[in-house]
């Protein structure tokens, strides 16, 4: 699921969210550990999907070495496995970091940040889909959003990508007073089972500078 080629992409669909500014990264060395965000019960659909069971042959080991993606001026940080491919862009007011992380794993990783204070973390989902569709994706169906706490929310998507190919994947909302953070992660659906402790590593590694509009995350 290589998204490294749209990084030149217009997001149609966001156009109505204004100010912002590039996006200015800076790393260091980490290492990704899933955050308990609150004690959320599974819903019955991950409960199910949990008992989906892969060869641990077949299991992409979670990489030894991570970075710290850091962007103080939006004041949020996250780790990827070292080696990530990235890149960085501002697009009508949205900070973007869009990366795909190093063989033998194969997750895409979208990263969005703007100012908006009249979102939810509903409203957030509707970003995450305007994104995937900017990315040519069709059929986008999203699961049901978990809450994790008052600032997290965590949910599953799939879609056909602009090659035909079906993809899987989580997404990430977060909402700190006027700030709002989209994060997608995805893969090829017969790669999703495989690679899926390496996106619970990343998404589980963001935090909110400021601990969220709670003050706790």
């Amino acid at each position: 699921m290589k998204i490294m080629k749209a990084v030149s992409i217009c997001l149609t669909a966001l156009a109505v969210i204004s100010a912002g500014c590039s996006a200015s990264f800076t790393t260091g060395k980490g290492n990704a550990t899933p955050a308990a965000k609150a004690d959320a019960k599974a819903s019955p659909a991950a409960k199910a999907e949990a008992k989906i069971t892969v060869p641990a042959s077949k299991i992409v080991p979670v990489p030894a070495n991570w970075v710290t993606m850091s962007d103080d001026q939006k004041g949020y940080s996250f780790e990827v496995p070292e080696g990530t491919d990235r890149h960085t862009q501002n697009s009508k007011g949205i900070d973007m970091f869009l990366a795909n992380t190093p063989e033998p794993s194969a997750v895409a990783v979208i990263v969005m940040a703007f100012k908006d204070p009249s979102l939810s973390k509903n409203d957030l989902v509707k970003v995450a889909t305007g994104a995937l569709e900017g990315l040519g994706a069709k059929n986008i169906k999203f699961g049901n959003l978990e809450e994790l706490s008052a600032d997290y929310s965590l949910g599953t998507y799939s879609a056909v990508n602009e090659h035909g190919k079906p993809v899987k994947g989580k997404v990430l909302v977060a909402t700190d007073v006027t700030d709002n953070y989209v994060m997608l992660l995805g893969a090829d659906e017969a790669e999703y089972k495989e690679n899926e402790k390496i996106i619970d590593e990343i998404w589980g590694s963001f935090t909110m500078n400021s601990g969220g509009a709670s003050g706790k995350n």
